[in-house]
């Protein structure tokens, strides 16, 4: 038959190709109804006869969703905790979030994960999070199937769904669900954003990043903001600018295609970022401390009918302070502290709210299925409980104090810090749960607040939904939504069932009852199982305690009937241990179905894996060339607490040189080896508190020349946390500077800076030359190269 022949004309001449008929039996047989995608191609309808007179076309014709399928906008909110946002009765008016919930639904029982890479994932997927490898954050990897960050192709996104039915799809913000080895500009990028789904994403890489330097890429490629924070640069301003910006290209090219767009700003997780006219807005709101929020909190979360009128605010834990106990000192920076982060929530809300006014103002606004996650996770612990002025320090275990703060409280919020409130804040955040991010064993660390609108088909404007949801069912309501059925095969790979349920059947009837019955909770050893109204649940150790194992031998589990104590106030394991050996063996048998073992509580012990794959594993020798750039620390040559040389081979014009040779890492912490005004210096930035500079008297020359900084680790001291080292620096072989750094950096400089060869992108190591960053080298590196000892 000629329609399995594909004739094409070549330099005047018609070659035949055949096709097989077996393939194009195999195409044939494939069912188009969705279960397969991409969907194969529709067999051929038109007539071919030997010339065009007498033959019929029969285009293929692009993929088209279901009739009057939805738009979709799925807004995910970092770090945010239940009782934080207005909308939900917390301290914080979120105007945007409010008029949003006032024409759709809030959800008051809906959970996440309790921590930021295993939400994402479990969002996109409908699949519980150690499904798809995500038991913890990338950084913190096993070589276990629940734990390696190693996305399967078994897990398919709703994105590449959504894309193989005809939708447009695009991604803003934060993407923290790329292995840490991936996630260079040389990738792979199979596990990045485009390699999941979305043709379009613009965002960062990583946990956080900074709301005035960060670093970014489009697509693939990185990207530097055009301008400075000094010039006005922020970046959620900067995603909803490029997601409108993308929106109207999508209208004006194609108004009549649908999208799917996710939006995940790196707010409101630390480092909590915000200009001083939004930090203003809130100045002395906080005095009254974080008892007595929490209290305001409950209080109107039950004048809102939030919560039940019988709703017990939870105790405090007794590793935090009462306010009332604090100093003066400590209770003025922790409520700047707080006044920092309400403004961040409030511009965060903000912005949010001029994309949402712009889906609205779309030809299709009003059949747009918008769906809001107010939190990843609860309230972050991560700024310890005296809050810090660099929350990479507390991460790797160093503690902040008030009086280190103090002198750099007008500072707090700008570019010159990556600050983080302290955890007395999250604990309020929480109310009226117990505990916060990081805790899934209790409501402090996985309910958050959930917003639906779709104005063509929810009816019940201000309506208050109570099922008990989790966030893999986001994925299968957006199926049920837009028309189209979970497919069994995505990209020639056989498809893991979603373990989430739709939660559309709600949307009509508050009364309905919930579909679902049980879900498991756990990571960092922190457990929970809920099962038809009860609890199981296993605290397993403070969240802003970051190093070393509780162990597991003792582990104690407590009981709670949420139907009736929604609040979790109440322990019930002693007077009804039937029920909590009923559900600790269900959550042995979720534990077991879904990759939940072996359980570990270790954090930054595991950020150290020597078992991860790495693209710098058994290598003691770097060497870059001119022009590396955006290297992150995960694939940069790891020089921690380690002896170990950086020589630059570089040529001095005749006008003298300038310039960084190498930096790695930013104002968190780092290191940075450059020219200034032609004399070598070499600099460690301690997280800010302290800066050692080594730096030579005189000018180089013009001509070649090898500039090396040697740096010799001291034995470390039992008693000390940080220790250092000594640094040489040499030019041509002969000693031109020498001197103490005191501290070095345990683990890891930042989250999301990088190691580059002849400028300092991002935030810079030194001030030095903040001005003039990227602070670029004038002269010719030739090479650069690190040999760790």
């Amino acid at each position: 038959m000629l329609n399995q022949f594909v004739r094409q004309t070549m330099q005047g001449g018609i070659v035949a190709l055949s096709v097989s008929a077996s393939s194009v039996a195999f195409a044939q047989d494939m069912p188009r109804d969705g279960s397969v995608l991409p969907l194969p191609p529709a067999p051929f309808e038109g007539t071919i006869t030997e010339t065009f007179e007498g033959s019929t076309q029969d285009y293929p014709q692009p993929v088209t969703p279901p009739e009057g399928a939805p738009n979709v906008l799925v807004v995910l909110i970092d770090d945010l905790g239940f009782g934080q946002p207005g909308t939900f009765g917390g301290p914080i008016p979120t105007p945007a979030m409010d008029a949003l919930a006032d024409e759709g639904l809030r959800y008051t029982r809906f959970h996440t994960t309790a921590i930021c890479s295993p939400t994402r994932a479990a969002l996109l997927t409908g699949r519980n999070h150690h499904q798809s490898g995500f038991g913890t954050i990338t950084e913190l990897s096993t070589g276990y199937p629940g734990y390696n960050s190693i996305w399967p192709r078994s897990s398919g996104t709703i994105a590449e769904i959504l894309k193989d039915q005809g939708y447009s799809t695009a991604a803003f913000g934060k993407w923290h669900n790329t292995p840490d080895w991936e996630t260079s500009p040389i990738g792979p990028f199979d596990r990045w954003p485009t390699g999941l789904g979305f043709e379009y994403w613009y965002g960062f890489q990583g946990g956080e990043t900074s709301q005035w330097e960060p670093q970014l890429f489009r697509n693939t490629t990185p990207v530097e903001p055009a301008t400075r924070s000094e010039d006005g640069y922020n970046l959620n301003v900067d995603l909803v600018d490029d997601a409108i910006a993308w929106l109207d290209r999508q209208n004006s090219i194609a108004p009549d295609k649908p999208f799917f767009l996710y939006f995940a700003p790196g707010a409101v997780h630390a480092p909590l970022h915000v200009s001083k006219d939004w930090i203003e807005k809130f100045s002395g709101k906080f005095d009254q401390g974080w008892d007595a929020v929490r209290e305001q909190t409950l209080s109107k979360q039950k004048d809102m009918g939030l919560v039940p009128a019988n709703t017990e605010l939870t105790p405090r834990p007794d590793e935090i302070a009462a306010w009332d106990s604090l100093d003066a000192d400590a209770q003025t920076i922790f409520s700047r502290h707080q006044e920092v982060f309400a403004g961040f929530l409030a511009q965060t809300d903000h912005e949010i709210g001029r994309l949402i006014e712009k889906v609205r103002s779309t030809p299709e606004g009003d059949n747009t299925l918008i769906i809001l996650v107010a939190g990843d996770n609860g309230p972050s612990a991560e700024g310890s409980v005296t809050g810090t002025l660099n929350n990479m320090m507390t991460q790797n275990g160093i503690p902040d104090t008030v009086d280190a703060q103090l002198p750099e409280i007008d500072e707090i919020g700008g570019p010159l810090h990556e600050n983080h409130y302290p955890v007395g804040w999250a604990w309020a955040g929480s109310s009226p749960f117990q505990w916060m991010k990081r805790v899934p064993s209790h409501f402090g660390g996985t309910r958050n607040g959930m917003i639906v609108s779709w104005p063509s088909r929810i009816s019940d404007s201000g309506g208050i939904r109570t099922q008990f949801h989790h966030v893999v069912d986001i994925a299968p309501t957006i199926l049920e939504a837009v028309g189209v059925p979970e497919p069994k095969v995505v990209n020639g790979t056989e498809q893991t069932p979603m373990a989430g349920v739709s939660m559309d059947y709600s949307f009509a009837d508050a009364a309905a009852p919930g579909t679902r019955q049980t879900q498991y909770f756990e990571t960092g050893g922190h457990r929970a199982l809920y099962h038809d109204g009860w609890v199981a649940a296993s605290f397993h150790g403070a969240p802003w305690v970051l190093t070393g194992s509780v162990g597991f031998e003792d582990s104690v589990w407590e009981l709670y009937n949420i139907e009736e104590d929604f609040s979790q106030a109440h322990d019930l394991a002693a007077e009804n241990p039937e029920k909590l050996a009923e559900l600790q063996a269900l959550f042995d048998e979720e534990a077991q179905k879904f990759d939940v073992y072996p359980l570990d509580d270790r954090f930054a012990e595991r950020a150290t894996n020597p078992e991860r794959p790495s693209v710098t594993k058994g290598r003691t020798v770097f060497t870059y060339t001119s022009g590396t750039v955006r290297v992150p620390e995960g694939s940069a040559a790891p020089a921690y607490q380690r002896s170990h040389t950086i020589t630059a081979d570089i040529e001095v014009s005749q006008e003298g040189a300038s310039g960084v040779l190498i930096a790695n890492g930013g104002s968190s912490a780092g290191y940075t080896l450059y020219l200034d005004g032609g004399v070598p210096v070499y600099e460690f930035n301690f997280f800010g508190k302290e800066r050692y500079r080594v730096a030579g008297e005189t000018p180089l020359e013009p001509g070649t020349h090898s500039v090396k900084m040697v740096y010799e680790q001291a034995p470390f001291n039992p008693g000390k946390e940080v220790t250092g080292g000594t640094a040489t620096l040499l030019v041509d072989g002969n000693e031109a500077a020498t001197g103490e750094v005191t501290m070095v950096v345990p683990a890891r400089y930042s989250a999301t800076e990088t190691l580059d060869i002849g400028m300092d992108l991002g935030s810079t190591v030194s001030r030095a030359y903040e001005k003039e960053a990227p602070f670029p080298f004038s002269g010719t590196i030739n090479k650069v190269t690190v040999e760790l000892q």
